[in-house]
């Protein structure tokens, strides 16, 4: 279990590096000619994704997805969101678990993980940079 915790500390980690080394300009960039959301719209995700599963652990029942990112368009306002959503995963102690709830929090590292390929392709696609993490 602390390996798992620590799995979601550090592709948490690697999220916010991301965005703090993005210009804000960057969070409305998409993929042209291909269907998809903007950069800002994958962050969304992620908040969304990290209040719900975070959610779902503590109360060990999954109570749908919300986000309270309402600027994602807004680097600080990302920022804030990773990082209280970083903190609030911190305060779980993952050596209680129930395997329902590791169910959830390998959910979460999925998801994080998954949009970690699809920022990957933005930056690319955009001919942006990579942080040194």
């Amino acid at each position: 279990m602390q390996q798992l915790k620590e799995k979601l500390d550090r592709a948490f980690k690697l999220t916010h590096d991301l965005v703090i080394h993005l210009d804000e300009t960057s969070l409305n960039l998409d993929l042209p000619n291909l269907p998809s959301n903007r950069i800002a719209g994958q962050l969304w995700c992620i908040v969304g994704a990290r209040e719900s599963y975070t959610k779902a652990i503590e109360m060990s029942s999954w109570k749908g997805f919300s986000c309270n990112l309402s600027t994602p368009r807004v680097k600080q306002s990302v920022l804030t969101a990773l990082e209280a959503t970083h903190k609030q995963m911190r305060k779980i102690d993952f050596t209680t678990l129930t395997d329902a709830q590791i169910e959830f929090a390998f959910n979460l590292l999925e998801h994080e993980i998954q949009h970690h390929g699809q920022l990957i392709r933005f930056v690319y696609g955009n001919g942006l940079t990579f942080p040194d993490s």
